[in-house]
């Protein structure tokens, strides 16, 4: 078991993350901050009695993070743990049982898949490695970095059909035949995990909290004065002075952004983020970040990914289509285009 790092923990509030005082007295807001967990900064806010109460709740939040870290990561083993990665090791060798998590994770990222017409294939793991180490280069050594040639990605496409992996949920297995087949669950893990999260605090007895997990945000309840949760909105532009495009107030609602903002390197001027269409092969640049709001963070998780990918008409067309969800796009030259009901959230 590895050592949880907490950064921080204080019964204090901030800019976005606001207390818990109000009509519930009694309660009061613990903030924690760690950096083991989904290569990310990960935060809690719990709205608890005692700083005894929430410290059982920060420890049962610590156990279900790392739980699903490890479950969902594609790099690393960990003792006693058969993982995506111990899928993607065993492809073309033999079926490996697996967590039901790990059934349900993919079974759930089937089910996007299909219902976004390809736009979200947590198959491409052999796309995704190429272009994660040609990303790694330029990170690295910015006079060395390159583009990955179109019949490389091409040999890569050759193994991302997700029809092929198989799935025994009575064994519990997963089995990938294609030996050059691997899973990348990136686009979906941290708001599946996000999800599972809130539904065992909530168990545990948590009515007002705020969750952050590598920005996959989900709230439960409202704080305890009534009013909703505060939540800014990345300006995908680092270098300017307003760090939030908007401060949307949330009540059981999760938030996901997915930009290019965050891991991207480039070549001759040209910014390749890591979010690549499975059409093109490429990372487009039609939009600078894509935000999603529904009341289902792997849902939001996954529908960032697959709306970043589509064209705008299609993107709003999709997105006014489901019940429930709401969108924001931001446009290279700042400006932004809002689903019917986005601006409902819109606090400022």
């Amino acid at each position: 078991m590895k050592i949880k790092k907490a950064i921080f923990l204080t019964a204090a509030s901030a800019f976005l993350l606001s207390g818990c005082a109000g009509n519930n007295p009694k309660l009061t807001a613990y903030d924690a901050q760690y950096l083991d967990y989904f290569d990310t900064i990960t935060s809690i806010t719990i709205c608890a009695e005692s700083e005894e109460q929430f410290q059982e709740y920060k420890s049962l939040a610590e156990d279900t993070m790392e739980k699903y870290h490890e479950l969902f990561d594609i790099y690393d083993n960990y003792d006693g743990v058969n993982n995506i990665k111990t899928i993607n090791d065993n492809a073309g060798i033999a079926p490996v049982t697996v967590d039901p998590e790990i059934i349900h994770l993919l079974e759930f990222s089937r089910q996007e898949y299909e219902e976004t017409g390809g736009k979200v294939n947590v198959a491409m793991g052999s796309v995704l490695s190429v272009w994660h180490d040609y990303r790694e280069v330029g990170m690295e050594n910015p006079s060395r970095a390159q583009v990955p040639g179109q019949q490389e990605l091409q040999n890569a496409a050759e193994h991302v059909n997700l029809d092929q992996v198989q799935i025994d949920e009575q064994a519990s297995t997963v089995y990938l035949p294609d030996e050059a087949m691997s899973l990348d669950v990136g686009a979906i893990a941290k708001g599946y995990a996000t999800k599972r999260l809130a539904e065992t605090l909530k168990e545990a007895g948590v009515t007002s909290a705020l969750l952050s997990l590598g920005g996959n945000v989900e709230t439960i309840g409202t704080k305890a004065d009534g009013k909703p949760w505060r939540v800014g909105v990345q300006n995908p532009d680092t270098s300017a002075a307003k760090a939030y495009l908007h401060v949307l107030k949330l009540t059981d609602t999760c938030l996901v952004t997915s930009g290019t903002y965050q891991r991207y390197y480039e070549v001759d001027g040209v910014r390749y983020h890591h979010i690549i269409d499975p059409d093109t092969l490429m990372p487009e640049n039609t939009y600078d970040s894509v935000t999603i709001l529904c009341s289902d963070s792997a849902r939001a998780d996954a529908l960032s990914t697959a709306v970043f990918n589509m064209d705008p008409e299609t993107g709003m067309a999709f997105v006014e289509a489901q019940d429930g969800v709401e969108a924001l796009w931001v446009y290279p030259d700042g400006t932004e285009k809002q689903s019917s009901g986005f601006g409902a959230y819109v606090d400022q």
